[in-house]
């Protein structure tokens, strides 16, 4: 197998991957970008240039993307040193696109399937030799050319020397910020993202019930917190109810049994009233929020009112928290706590199911979702024993780090000198 990466293929034109394609253009390598007419791929290659919102910094380097059909020139990912699949997030799909890769490919390439949360098990499934120690997840973040993050996820007999050159390629050529992540269902980001705003939507009832609106359920949850300032609601109205409801979906087949996360894979009823009726969020002119231009031509913010199912005009809510309020008794206190300290125990329950240590936990968070600190990086803010404490006293059980913490002689995640708290108990260098 060649040492460097220097062209790739990508099969599916659509965001995800035309944003592939333009990062890699941007980095001087050549690219095939195909879909399933010339029609779909150049519009691909049209919407990595629009002058509105490109996807490459140098727009002369649009002159590295070729554009073909399935039908017509999948034979010529044979010349192409990585084969990125990008099409949409169904399992038949991307079985078919796989048997046909490995039909045309050429030995030396590597394989890889950008999906968001189906396990790589599942798509080669029953698929040769050949292919499975060449293959791998490379799951990058939306937009690709803004999002640091790159998960990398291995097959169990991907081989060494793939995974070796393809995070070379990633780190150092396409400037991308990698975590090693395990086969499993959303990977890392996703599990632990994904359940931090399925719960918070459980908890929302919660909120209501203590006269929370809208906005100050996500000023708790946003910069107070070092969480981004779209807060909960905001941020869903971003990714859509629709594309929750189908991550509930997907969680709710492949969870292991047990896990938290079971509990909250369906939309609560209020917000499973807004996605039948085709209320996603910003890609149907609103969702929890919505910009209303009146008669003057300007812009008003609305919010919609869960309780009485009516749109009003949206206040902006400023609160004086922070995340030491999660501790605390009070109603704000105990609403940060059942959304992001939840979250927080759910993550530290989940080594090494999805990651082999926390390091790689965390940097998925704050590459991935824009956490300025990681789960454990939280913890740390915190004082373990505080979040232990807590536990202690609302009979939570305690997940698996903490208690590796608890019955260690440390009493943080990370030590002043670079290190991190392993499985074992004990303080290990960050690579």
């Amino acid at each position: 197998m060649n040492k460097q990466i220097n062209s790739i293929a990508v099969l599916g034109a659509g965001t995800m991957g035309a944003g592939i394609a333009a990062l890699a253009a941007d980095k001087n390598c050549k690219v095939l970008l195909l879909d399933i007419s010339n029609e779909a791929a150049n519009k691909g290659k049209e919407n990595i240039i629009n002058p509105k919102r490109p996807m490459m910094s140098n727009l002369e380097n649009i002159k590295y993307i070729n554009v073909g059909s399935f039908e017509n020139d999948f034979y010529r990912i044979a010349e192409y040193d990585w084969i990125c699949e990008a099409v949409v997030e169904n399992l038949d799909i991307k079985k078919k696109i796989f048997s046909k890769i490995e039909k045309y490919r050429n030995r030396n390439s590597i394989v890889s399937s950008n999906t968001s949360g189906i396990p790589l098990k599942e798509i080669t499934r029953g698929m040769p030799e050949s292919l499975l120690k060449d293959v791998c997840i490379t799951h990058f973040f939306n937009p690709v050319n803004v999002m640091k993050l790159c998960e990398l996820i291995p097959s169990k007999k991907t081989s060494v020397e793939v995974i070796d050159k393809i995070s070379f390629f990633l780190e150092n050529i396409l400037q991308k910020g990698v975590v090693y992540g395990k086969d499993t269902v959303n990977f890392i980001g996703n599990r632990i993202g994904c359940f931090f705003m399925l719960k918070g939507l459980h908890e929302g009832l919660y909120a209501r019930n203590n006269n929370f609106s809208i906005e100050k359920s996500d000023a708790l949850l946003s910069k107070p917190i070092g969480l981004p300032p779209t807060g909960l609601y905001g941020l869903i109205d971003l990714i859509g109810l629709d594309v929750m409801y189908s991550v509930g979906k997907n969680l709710e087949s492949n969870l292991p049994e047990k896990d938290l996360g079971l509990a909250f894979v369906t939309l609560p009823d209020a917000e499973l009233k807004l996605y039948e009726k085709g209320q996603l969020g910003r890609k149907t002119g609103g969702g929890f929020y919505r910009i209303k231009i009146n008669t003057a031509g300007d812009k008003l913010k609305e919010v919609y009112d869960l309780k009485a199912e009516v749109w009003k005009q949206s206040k902006l809510e400023t609160v004086d928290y922070n995340l030491d309020t999660m501790l605390e008794d009070s109603p704000e206190g105990m609403y940060i706590w059942n959304v992001m300290g939840m979250s927080l125990l759910y993550a530290a329950d989940l080594i090494p199911e999805i990651a082999d240590d926390i390091v790689n936990i965390d940097n998925a968070m704050k590459w991935g979702f824009a956490w300025r600190k990681g789960p454990f990086e939280i913890l740390d803010q915190l004082n373990p024993i505080k979040v232990l404490r807590k536990c202690e006293s609302l009979q939570i059980k305690i997940p698996k780090m903490l208690q590796i913490l608890r019955d260690s002689s440390h009493k943080t995640f990370y030590s002043d000198n670079q290190e991190f708290l392993n499985l074992n108990g004990e303080y290990e260098k960050i690579k």
